[in-house]
């Protein structure tokens, strides 16, 4: 087996050192942000809403915008819903655009 520089072995150790401090503070926060949708909970808000909205909003509004058209050809191609898929409900219809 082929053994590492001293140089070599110090870096290695130093990355895995950060990989573990980081890890330990990724560990923090991911319970920080459970606490915060407890509080959330109890204050008497919807946890899974909340959660859809916080993943909505790192979404551009084009990509959340075909992301729900791809929704609505899927659900409607399952018998799920009857029309075609509408405009936005905050989007202006085509014939109030104008």
């Amino acid at each position: 087996m082929t053994t590492l520089q001293v140089s070599a072995q110090k870096q290695l150790r130093q990355f895995v050192e950060q990989i573990e401090r980081l890890e330990e503070e990724k560990k923090a926060l991911t319970g920080d942000i459970r606490d915060k949708y407890l509080e959330a909970k109890a204050t008497g808000f919807d946890v899974k809403a909340l959660r859809k909205i916080v993943s909505l909003r790192k979404k551009s509004a084009t990509d959340r915008q075909e992301e729900e058209a791809i929704l609505a050809v899927y659900m409607h191609a399952l018998g799920m819903i009857d029309a075609e898929p509408q405009s936005h409900p905050m989007e202006p219809a085509e014939d109030e655009a104008a």
